[in-house]
This record gives C-alpha cells, sequence and structure tokens, in this order.
C-alpha cells in the first residue's frame, strides 16, 4: 500500500489535528493536515475562501489538496470534515487505511460551540450539524477501515483504541 500510514475523516470538530499529531507520535512517523496545506497555499483561512469564493471552489482546491497529500505523505494524514464530498476522493482513498473518527451532536456542541467559525454551521448550527452529518455519515463509514466514537474520550485515549482498531503499534 503506498500513500499514508492512515488517513483520518470525520466532521470538524472531532479531534482529527490532535488525534493525528498524537498517533503520528506514537507511530514515529509525520503529520499533515489538508486543511493546513491549503491555508499554506491560499494564504487565507479556509472561512474567507468560503465568503471570497464560496464552497465549489473551496471544494475545487480541496480536492486538489488531498490527491497531492495522498501522494506525497506517507505519515498520518487529515482531511477536513467535507473532503469526503468529493466522489475522485472517495475513489483515492479506496486502498488507503481511513480511521473515521465520530461523535454525536452533543459532543459537538461541548467541544466547537458550533460557533462562527464554522462556515457551513454559521445559521441554525445544531440543525445544520445533523443534516451535514445526515448527509456525510455514510460517506464517512464509506471509506472507513475503522471508526472510532470519539464522545466522553480523551484525545489519548482516541489514539489508543485507534491504534488497536487499526492494528498499528507505537513506535
Amino acid at each position: 500500500m503506498s500513500g499514508p500510514l492512515v488517513v483520518l475523516v470525520g466532521p470538524m470538530g472531532v479531534g482529527k489535528s490532535t488525534v493525528g499529531l498524537l498517533l503520528a507520535e506514537r507511530l514515529g512517523t509525520g503529520y499533515r493536515d489538508t486543511d493546513d496545506d491549503i491555508v499554506a497555499e491560499q494564504g487565507r483561512s479556509i472561512a474567507e475562501i468560503f465568503v471570497d469564493e464560496g464552497e465549489d471552489a473551496f471544494r475545487a482546491i480541496e480536492k486538489q489538496a488531498v490527491a497531492r497529500a495522498l501522494t506525497e505523505h506517507t505519515g498520518v494524514l487529515s482531511l477536513g470534515g467535507g473532503a469526503v464530498l468529493d466522489a475522485d476522493t472517495r475513489a483515492l482513498l479506496a486502498g488507503q487505511r481511513v480511521l473515521y473518527l465520530s461523535m454525536d451532536v452533543e459532543e459537538a456542541v461541548r467541544r466547537t460551540g458550533l460557533g462562527v467559525a464554522r462556515p457551513l454551521l454559521a445559521v441554525n448550527p445544531r440543525k445544520q450539524w445533523r443534516e451535514l452529518m445526515d448527509a456525510r455519515r455514510p460517506l464517512y463509514e464509506g471509506v472507513a477501515t475503522a471508526v472510532v466514537a470519539t464522545d466522553g474520550r480523551t484525545a489519548e485515549e482516541v489514539a489508543r483504541v485507534a491504534l488497536d482498531a487499526l492494528e498499528l503499534k507505537d513506535a
């Protein structure tokens, strides 16, 4: 299998970056986040891209960033929450070791407050989060090699369960 050692997918605020860094440390490998790649390449925040150019333009940028990272990176890779919306991206994830980090809406509220920094959740965030998850959950599950619920767990606990679920060993 070429590409990343593990790819993390899941909704915004689930802890992909935090858990990804922990997994990379425990596995003795590098960590990369496609959202960080996009911000660095574009020189502006994801929220600014959404406002300035719209979601379609952002998704096109994201698709390229994910394809590049899947080719270049061999460590732990985190994808943005909506990356799985693209069929080509889902096809690229086939054959990869993909971990879906899940959480319910109450956990999302607790962690993120479902605040204004989330452009897709600006109005009625709980309802919009539920609708996003209704649409995305089957996509996350469809690309996942393993699923780890993060509700009520620390990042360290999630990382430990993830290593077991993926049958990976600490370095």
